[in-house]
């Protein structure tokens, strides 16, 4: 996901954690670091999200200080050991022990393109990437094929290999805010911008507009071809793959703020999770008509 430059975002674009929790050990049981999403306090930013595959229920949250999981019930919990800056983040599609990251370790510096095998407690670095060690802010999986793999650093640079290697693929896009792979083709890369969103079909080698002279925030896309952007002013869009005239789904979670990060839950693509303008995770079981803050009943 993305470091927003976006002039419009709210700022600062924090989710609140507690400090209490942020200083707490790994070997503090996962069950004595609980908070509430009501106690948070302004700590850590949030920089990507995800349903956990393992515990649907759950969402992903990488923050400034390390990964962290989020209940329904609105408890938040640290997940990694480390307090890493996690920037571009992405769960593999179909294996819930693995994800892929990027972004600063704590004493300063890039940490390349690192990986985990333990359902996100622990870390290692896989790759630097070309001109590295990396600091991918935008980083995205190819959900038919995951050894394939895109990451921003100036360029775009693609992996072929799960992240082994890196290689430049293209220019990137200006002003670019997310990416997200077609679930189709491994090819076929969609980037939200702060001037539009744009596809490309040649594996982020060129790109083409499918919406002009608007600010995209956020994108992602449902295993059947159903893209999700949001537009500041005009709201959640939605459009097919095969046929990418784009409509409106609702306002968004919230008409005076915006989403800045979407994810799909691809088990069930009805349900949806998304932070706002206003600091807030909401969920969604509609398919992105209607929202809830998590934890709230």
């Amino acid at each position: 996901m993305a470091q927003r430059s976006f002039a419009m975002v709210c700022r600062p674009r924090v989710f609140a954690v507690l400090s209490a929790v942020l200083a707490l050990g790994s070997a503090t049981p996962a069950s004595a670091q609980g908070i509430s999403i009501a106690d948070l306090a302004g700590k850590t930013h949030i920089h990507g999200l995800a349903f956990d595959r393992a515990a649907p229920p759950n969402v992903l949250v990488a923050t400034h200080h390390g990964l962290m999981k989020a209940a329904p019930d609105g408890t938040v919990t640290p997940v990694s050991d480390s307090r890493d800056d996690f920037m571009g983040f992405v769960p593999h599609p179909s294996d819930a022990t693995i994800m892929f990251a990027s972004g600063h370790p704590q004493a300063g510096g890039n940490l390349g393109f690192i990986k985990s095998t333990d359902s996100g407690k622990s870390w290692e670095q896989i790759a630097t990437g070309v001109d590295g060690p990396v600091d991918f802010h935008q980083l995205a999986v190819s959900p038919s094929n995951p050894d394939v793999l895109y990451g921003s650093y100036g360029a775009i640079q693609t992996s072929r290999d799960g992240g082994k290697s890196w290689a430049v693929a293209g220019d990137g896009p200006a002003k670019l805010i997310d990416l997200a792979v077609s679930p189709a083709n491994p090819d076929t890369v969609y980037a939200a911008t702060e001037e539009g969103l744009l596809v490309s079909r040649d594996a982020a080698k060129s790109w083409q507009p499918l919406m002009a002279d608007v600010p995209v925030t956020t994108i992602d896309l449902a295993a059947d071809g159903t893209i999700l952007a949001y537009v500041p002013g005009r709201g959640l869009l939605k459009a097919n793959e095969s046929s990418p005239t784009f409509e409106k789904v609702a306002d968004g979670p919230d008409p005076a703020g915006y989403i800045l990060h979407l994810a799909i839950d691809q088990q069930k693509p009805l349900r949806m999770v998304a932070v706002t303008c206003t600091r807030a995770i909401v969920v969604s079981g509609d398919a992105g008509a209607s929202w809830k803050m998590l934890g709230k009943k």
